[in-house]
């Protein structure tokens, strides 16, 4: 499966999934976990976790030999992921290069014949042990696609694995050995985690087994662009290819994140890590364990970050909430009566502060729950009875916190007062393309930011709702003709994508 690139924020940048290529040839939800802190694992709860009394109280940060008694205590918890994945190929077949009239091609066909249309590909990556009968926790790209997963243990010992149950939006995986008495490591609480903390890596970059590093929590909440439930936490402790999965300890010797990317633009480590909290994974592990996969609540928006421009545009005090760029059509927040420039300030009782917190909240909220949700519209507080929905696969780009780029390499946004004022679309309506990705087929067939999106495919659209369904109905090899407006001037932009 080898090493993911992932390009987010970090425009000409590189993001990188942790896991270590060996050979490549070709919210969930429920109200309450009602969870209870316990010292050891048992059969009946799928982690565990310990008091800050335990063994490594944060008390002890003085000591000097802290990370060395953890690192002896942990370092068995910690297991090496190997995958096995069958990439499918092209059908080759040999021929003369005279021509199919070439009497050596009879050769050509008896001694090579067709080739293997199919081929294998091996990684590495890291996962830890999080209760005594085999459970083990890592993340989804480092299993995604696997034909077959090999979990080598501290002491050597090695086990074929199952997995139990992934999750693609979250990058969480839960997977199983047959094993019993097993060490494990305890989850913490990573909402009570601070900027400044030091924590410990553990994990096997490039295949070297249980390597453990430290440094400290250099931010929480990080959003990277990895998808609508980023909330990563950033540490200096150094994270590498083959770190994927393993766990990020605290000095109590509980895991409070699981390491799964760094930033780099050469491969290696600078310093960047990104952990997913531990909290998000015991939002999604019950689900994991009990269906294989995760249900989330569904509201139905399309939103973005408000600027304080914005802000003052829309007659906020401050730049917080999340402003609704457009609504889904049939939706739960069509039904509760939301509207194009709605600022949601709060849901479900839970403050909103930012657009990157919405998709989370309303994600964990359970399916069928009616719930109150405020809204700032036209400088006026109100308060809506939203009925949440079931988040389907085609339902979650209406959940992001910004457009995405489409496959052309456009971002695009409803136009708004504050965009009008930027490009000069006075008296104008409907979508205006915000950036073109350089290099991408949209730059090629000219497209700028400021176009105004009349025209898809000959469909008329006035929305980005509309924009992303008629991008969806083009098929991979025809070309995209869009109707623009520029400069008071319209025309059709045939772009073909590449890709």
């Amino acid at each position: 499966m080898g090493v993911e690139m992932r390009t987010g924020k970090f425009t000409g940048r590189t993001l990188l999934a942790v896991a270590a290529s060996c050979l490549i040839v070709g919210i969930m939800i429920t109200a309450s976990l009602n969870l209870v802190p316990l010292t050891k694992a048992t059969t009946t709860q799928l982690w565990t976790e310990r008091r800050e009394s335990g063994p490594f109280s944060s008390s002890q940060i003085s000591d000097s030999k802290i990370w060395v008694r953890l690192a002896k205590e942990l370092t068995p918890s910690v297991v090496n992921i190997s995958t096995t994945q069958v990439i499918k190929g092209r059908n080759m077949r040999f021929h003369s290069p005279f021509g199919e009239d070439d009497p050596f091609n009879e050769f050509f066909k008896r001694f090579f014949g067709d080739q293997p249309k199919q081929f294998k590909s091996t990684s590495l990556g890291s996962g830890f042990i999080i209760n005594k009968d085999g459970h083990i926790l890592t993340n989804n790209h480092v299993v995604e696609n696997a034909t077959e997963i090999s979990v080598k243990l501290g002491d050597g010992r090695e086990f074929k694995a199952k997995v139990i149950g992934r999750d693609p939006k979250t990058d969480i995986a839960l997977i199983k050995i047959e094993a019993t008495n097993l060490p494990v490591i305890p989850f913490g609480d990573s909402e009570r985690l601070e900027v400044g903390e030091p924590v410990m890596a553990i994990g096997n970059p490039f295949g070297l087994n249980q390597t453990v590093t430290t440094g400290i929590v250099s931010a929480k909440g990080r959003f990277i662009g990895e998808g609508p439930y980023d909330n990563f936490i950033q540490t200096d402790a150094s994270i590498n290819r083959g770190n994927s999965g393993g766990p990020l300890i605290n000095t109590s010797g509980e895991a409070v994140g699981i390491n799964t990317a760094i930033f780099s633009p050469t491969g290696g480590s600078i310093g960047i890590g990104f952990a997913i909290p531990i909290d998000m994974a015991k939002e999604v592990l019950p689900q994991l364990k009990d269906r294989g996969n995760v249900t989330r609540g569904w509201l139905g928006v399309a939103i973005q970050q408000i600027t304080p421009e914005l802000a003052k545009t829309f007659g906020l005090k401050q730049p917080n909430g999340a402003l609704v760029s457009d609504v889904v059509d049939g939706s739960p927040a069509e039904h509760a009566g939301v509207k194009q420039g709605d600022v949601i300030v709060e849901f479900d009782g839970k403050k909103v502060k930012s657009s990157t917190e919405l998709p989370h909240v309303v994600a964990s909220t359970p399916v069928g729950k009616e719930v109150t949700m405020k809204v700032i519209r036209d400088g006026a507080e109100q308060a809506l009875q939203v009925k949440v929905g079931e988040l389907k696969e085609e339902q979650l780009a209406a959940m992001t916190p910004s457009s995405p780029k489409s496959k052309l390499g456009i971002d695009v946004q409803q136009l708004n007062p504050a965009l009008s004022r930027k490009f000069g679309l006075k008296d104008e309506k409907g979508v205006v393309i915000t950036a073109v990705e350089p290099d991408s087929p949209a730059e090629a067939a000219g497209l700028q930011p400021g176009d105004l999106i009349l025209e898809i495919n000959r469909t008329k659209v006035t929305t980005v709702n509309q924009v992303r369904k008629a991008l969806e109905k083009t098929l991979p090899d025809e070309p995209t003709v869009v109707l623009v407006k520029r400069d008071g001037n319209t025309r059709y932009v045939v772009i073909r994508d590449e890709g």
